[in-house]
């Protein structure tokens, strides 16, 4: 049987502070390592907090302190670690989730939809692949923060001879309290719509713009339900189990897919 040991990990954020974030991380991650979960999941920007100021915060890949950070922490608790960052790549910048694998090695996603309403459009380069990793025998789908609201961008879009893409859907976010209805409802909607388990971590406390953040990460499984929704707004780490066979027992029961509409995306700005 396949199972995917998940953790989630809700916190406030020190403004613009790697060295504080990653040092506050590190406690709270405590001793947890791969006898206990596969995967540690942070919120977006877990080393900076949601800044725009990404001239003077985003670092090269090779030479940014959370990106190491990163890879230290899955090599050291031999499972993977993700969360996003801001980087700066050939000129542009990109707020990037990064999965850093316990060998070493990382894949990135770069944000495919940036958020106009604080300027991040202005201050990003937008993303423009999807990214599937593999882990314990789940195929993941990554995503960032508004990202969520775009569901042709998160549909299952099997190939020739494929029943279904992925098997769960990522997304890490600085989701502010006022829209935090939405952001339940959609991980829940991209759950049920996607027939699979949805992971979403949010962070919590107060920014330096006075935004405000409810947190309300969660595990959504394969019918919408809450596997991991703790009844607070303040910092946790919770680890929950997917099992892949009970995900294939459901698919199986309940073949939605079967009459699903079939579509590709386009390679432009718009699709």
């Amino acid at each position: 049987m396949s199972e995917l040991r998940t953790t989630l990990v809700q916190c406030d954020l020190r403004w613009e502070d790697p060295e504080a974030n990653c040092r506050m991380l590190e406690e709270q991650l405590g001793g947890l390592d791969v006898s206990q979960t596969d995967l540690i999941v942070l919120p977006e920007m877990f080393s900076t907090g949601f800044t725009m100021n990404s001239r003077e915060m985003a670092e090269p890949m090779e030479a940014s302190s959370a990106v190491a950070w990163l890879r230290e922490q899955a090599i050291q608790r031999q499972c993977v670690v993700t969360g996003s960052v801001a980087v700066v790549e050939d000129g542009n910048y990109y707020n990037r989730l990064v999965w850093a694998r316990p060998d070493g090695s990382r894949v990135c996603y770069d944000k495919r939809h940036l958020f106009r309403m604080a300027g991040e459009h202005e201050r990003y380069a937008m993303g423009h692949d999807r990214v599937i990793v593999t882990l314990k025998g789940f195929r993941i789908l990554l995503s960032v923060c508004y990202d969520l609201r775009f569901p042709v961008w998160l549909r299952q879009s099997p190939g020739p001879g494929e029943h279904f893409e992925y098997d769960a859907l990522l997304c890490v976010a600085n989701w502010p309290a006022p829209r935090r209805h939405p952001w339940r409802i959609l991980l829940q909607a991209r759950a049920i719509e996607n027939l699979c388990p949805v992971i979403g971590v949010n962070r919590v406390g107060e920014d330096a713009n006075g935004m405000r953040y409810a947190g309300d990460s969660m595990l959504v499984d394969f019918k919408g339900e809450a596997v991991i929704d703790p009844p607070r707004d303040t910092a946790f780490i919770e680890t929950a189990t997917l099992s892949r066979d009970d995900l294939d027992a459901f698919r199986e029961k309940f073949p939605a897919w079967r009459d699903a509409d079939h579509f590709t995306l386009s390679d432009g700005v718009g699709f």
